[in-house]
């Protein structure tokens, strides 16, 4: 499991998330490919995210990028910086310049191990016979 963080990104949680939603579940490769033809503002930085994460997997634990997949990815509220908009009569409305953080988690398939149980299967059945 490898888990990246970015945060206080100048991007609304709520406009992130659309991004997010493309690539969660999906395999490590299959998202870089997303993330590069999305046109979003928040695609770039969430490409830039799961690159750091792929790297990290390929140094620690020599694991390649089509054995990875995306298990999870939050985004959630940094904070939010206030701004005041002049209008009329000396008043002013609050323009909220709003933050993101952005956690993703990724895991390796666990095929290799469904596999390896299997075979250990049919030889306790043989022996048996």
């Amino acid at each position: 499991m490898f888990q990246v963080k970015l945060s206080h990104l100048h991007i609304s949680p709520r406009k992130a998330r659309l991004v997010a939603d493309l690539v969660r579940g999906k395999g490590a490769e299959e998202a870089q490919t997303i993330l590069n033809f999305t046109i979003k503002k928040s695609a770039d930085p969430m490409l830039k995210l799961l690159n750091s994460a792929i790297a990290n997997a390929k140094t620690t634990k020599n694991i390649e990028a089509k054995d990875l997949y995306i298990s999870k990815v939050l985004v959630n509220e940094g904070p939010i910086g206030k701004r005041l908009f002049p209008r009329a009569k000396g008043r002013g409305d609050i323009i909220k310049k709003r933050t993101s953080h952005i956690v993703l988690v990724l895991d390796a398939r666990k095929e290799e191990v469904k596999k390896e149980t299997k075979k250990k299967d049919k030889k306790v059945v043989d022996k048996k016979k």
